[in-house]
């Protein structure tokens, strides 16, 4: 038995990898469909034409959907996987021992790409905010050879940083460029969608057809659910040129529309008192409604007599009795017409408050009454954020309570639904989330991601990105729902993250001095990262929650840590000996058999750490005796 070094390009090294994943599962369904090509597995077009009874030679054929320069390119984008990691900042987060909460700071495709593996068919609600394509706000370009360098270039973390710009229809590439950066992000969202979960997307006028081509390609056209309208402003715009545009969508899409429904608004105070109980009736309040229609009844014909002996030979002119002349008296007898106090009215049906829905249907119109407006978003992050000055507050963050409207037709009370953003702007996200739990007691989760994007003005508070004022809103927010009741005592916590390359050291050879860097290459850790560092890294690519328990021990003078129960064992320490082996591995073994752990365990050292191959091996002979075999080190 031997410890598997984790080298860069293995699996336990870098984000899941959908390209494999669907080749995987088309391989297990169609065999025939999957042939041997000139640079590994291809797919053979004639066989899944056959398959899905498509009788066309080729397909070169006009198809209708939507077609971009640098589609196939950033669908190649979303399946290529990421060999990055998020890097853990205790110091940086609130309540990190306890939180549920995640707010990352990275590259948002790199970071769904990272999330893969943790999260795949975890999540409930996605929302995002992404840029509206004005000319005005950024859309970045996403190098498909070194993302992560690229990133750190644009966000100016390595020397030769790129000036972040704005996409303007100059370019000749304006809704192109859009869609190459909008599409591979889609396409990993969906991954991380549960089969109930549904997507809501804010969008303007300038991209919403594109929008709505993209998510029908990457959701299926049967899965969308609506386009709402949101009256984001209060009063017209006299600088118009045209129009006062006074909205914006939410456009929504299932990941199953046929599994997937909206919950119930609370019912209005104004709705409930359209109820009384004007004559005792011991079933409770009700409100009198129509017992007549204009669509055509076969049976809906008939006369009736009043109590107050007033004939009516049927019902008024041009419409139907919505029921039949027996199931109209056995609704009398049940009390259930309403004739009026004198006994004279035409008959309504009595509806009881207490058979009605518990809440009302949404829908697709929201007004700035209802869900808050711009400006009342623009107030509620003031009124969080202490800014320096008036140039670096944002002009048009979404308000709380429209934020919350989708959360109470997406997300339960009574379960933890895991929510994420990945265009957290100033996180009113996580700031509705909290105000929702706190208002229902319930355990909703939320996972932020934002692009440092550079922040200019803000220096003299310490803010230099647009990620800083993310983290500066939550901890405000969590603070004030803290303080705001004694009774709640939810999370309002967040583990903050950063994305940034490997711990794991790739093999980068100088020409000029080859055994250097055979000597330099020993340690496998890149120079400069903590532990923690690298056991995070080790919880996203073997698909582990990064809020997930941790515990820790002394064994053999050893630091071991126990995540999830035992399904992870490490010991990151620098030395073991011969002599330490044997006692060490015994140890994790008998932690590992008082947690009981079920299914595969992974136990991971330092490789450096071992005094020789003896050492290495005993321990993980000792470890494979006593059922722990998936032994690495790094």
């Amino acid at each position: 038995m031997s410890i598997q070094k984790i080298e860069p390009g293995m699996p336990e090294s870098q984000s899941a990898n959908i390209l494999a994943d669907n080749l995987a599962r088309l391989k297990a369904l169609f065999p025939e469909l999957v042939t041997e090509g000139a640079k590994g597995p291809a797919i053979n077009i004639d066989v899944l034409k056959a398959l899905v009874g498509d009788t066309t030679v080729t397909d070169a054929d006009e198809k209708y959907g939507l077609n971009w320069h640098g589609k196939r390119a950033a669908r190649q984008l979303a399946l290529t996987p990421s060999s990055g990691t998020l890097r853990p900042c205790p110091d940086e987060s609130v309540d990190w021992d306890t939180t549920q909460n995640l707010m990352i700071e990275g590259d948002n495709l790199e970071v769904l790409k990272l999330l893969q593996k943790s999260y795949a068919g975890k999540v409930k609600l996605i929302y995002i905010d992404p840029p509206y394509n004005t000319g005005k706000d950024f859309v970045y370009p996403d190098n498909f050879q070194d993302s992560i360098q690229n990133y750190l270039q644009l966000t100016g973390q390595v020397e030769g940083g790129r000036k972040i710009s704005s996409n303007t229809d100059a370019s000749g590439r304006f809704h192109t460029d859009w869609l190459n950066m909008l599409y591979p992000r889609l396409k990993l969202a969906h991954s991380l969608l549960k089969d109930d979960g549904v997507i809501f997307v804010s969008i303007a006028d300038h991209e919403i057809h594109n929008l709505r081509a993209a998510l029908n390609e990457v959701f299926g056209e049967e899965n969308f659910v609506a386009t709402v309208i949101w009256q984001k402003v209060y009063s017209p715009k006299n600088s118009a040129r045209h129009f006062s545009e006074d909205h914006d969508y939410i456009v929504v899409y299932a990941k199953n529309a046929e599994t997937w429904t909206p919950r119930l608004l609370p019912r209005t105070e104004e709705m409930e008192a359209r109820y009384s109980n004007p004559d005792a009736d011991p079933r409770g309040p009700w409100k009198a409604g129509d017992l007549s229609a204009r669509n055509y009844y076969g049976e809906g014909t008939y006369p009736i007599t009043c109590p107050s002996g007033r004939q009516l030979t049927g019902p008024p002119p041009g419409t139907y009795w919505r029921v039949s002349r027996t199931k109209f008296d056995e609704l009398d007898k049940d009390n259930r017409i309403w004739w009026g106090t004198d006994g004279n009215n035409v008959p309504a049906i009595k509806r009881f408050l207490t058979e009605v829905k518990d809440g009302r249907v949404p829908q697709t119109l929201w007004t700035y009454q209802d869900v808050g407006h711009t400006q009342e978003g623009k107030k509620e992050l003031i009124a969080s954020v202490d800014f320096p000055n008036s140039d670096v507050v944002f002009d048009t963050p979404k308000p709380t309570r429209l934020m919350r409207r989708i959360l109470q037709l997406a997300t339960s009370p009574d379960e933890a639904d895991l929510i994420v953003d990945f265009f957290a702007g100033t996180g009113t996200t996580m700031d509705a989330m909290f105000a929702q739990n706190a208002e229902d007691g319930g355990k909703r989760r939320c996972i932020l991601v934002q692009l440092p994007e550079p922040l200019n003005g803000a220096e003299s508070v310490g803010w230099t990105t647009i990620a800083d004022v993310t983290r500066a809103r939550i901890k405000a927010a969590g603070q004030r729902h803290k303080e705001g009741s004694a009774e709640f005592n939810g999370d309002v916590g967040f583990r903050t993250f950063r994305l940034d390359t490997s711990n794991i050291k790739a093999w980068t050879p100088r020409s000029d001095d080859v055994a250097q860097s055979l000597l330099d290459h020993l340690e496998h850790v890149t120079a400069g990262r903590s532990n923690d560092d690298v056991l995070y890294e080790l919880l996203l690519k073997l698909g582990l929650d990064l809020c997930v328990p941790m515990q820790e021990r002394k064994i053999a003078g050893k630091t071991v840590h126990s995540i999830g129960g035992g399904v992870l064992l490490t010991c990151f320490d620098e030395r073991i000996s011969v002599a330490d082996a044997e006692p060490l591995a015994l140890g994790i073994v008998a932690w590992h058999k008082e947690q009981a752990t079920a299914g595969e365990v992974t136990c991971v050292f330092l490789d450096s750490a071992f005094e020789n191959d003896v050492a290495k091996t005993n321990l993980a002979a000792i470890l494979e005796q006593h059922g722990i075999a998936k032994v690495r080190s790094l």
